[in-house]
């Protein structure tokens, strides 16, 4: 395989992260903790993955907003969140379970456990996160 240069060979370098001595931080969110994965960094910020843990005793401020991405998934590895989404409405997601949110698609949190935690992954690693109206039925 040809050598790209050290950018490429940084992005294809194998990166583990290990539970142990883990931080979560703040993000985008004041009620949630964020603990990096590596995923950013390892691709040059073409990705992110990061696991996202509710802050007991605090709760969603329900605001309607969109992600201005190309890629969002997330599987809940605890306890549970519930969503609203403009095209498909209200839905809980508990261990186990999954959502693909589509580019621009307006959500709101409504809700979660204190024990919730789950696995973001998102494309690109940085993007917009826009405040927006209620869609009409949904305020």
């Amino acid at each position: 395989m040809p050598d790209d240069g050290p950018a490429s060979a940084t992005q294809r370098r194998t990166t583990v992260t290990h539970a142990a001595g883990a931080t979560f931080d703040t993000g985008l969110r004041n009620f949630f903790g964020y603990r990096d994965l590596g995923v950013k960094a390892a691709t040059a910020g073409g990705y992110t993955a990061h696991v996202i843990r509710a802050v007991p005793g605090q709760h969603a401020s329900a605001q309607w907003h969109t992600h201005d991405l190309e890629f969002q998934f997330v599987l809940v590895l605890k306890g549970w969140v519930k969503f609203r989404y403009e095209d498909i409405g209200e839905v809980t997601l508990q261990a186990g379970d999954s959502v693909y949110q589509p580019p621009l698609v307006k959500h709101v949190e409504v809700a979660h456990s204190d024990d919730m935690e789950l696995v973001e992954i998102t494309a690109p690693a940085e993007f917009v996160t826009r405040v927006v109206d209620a869609p009409p039925g949904q305020g």
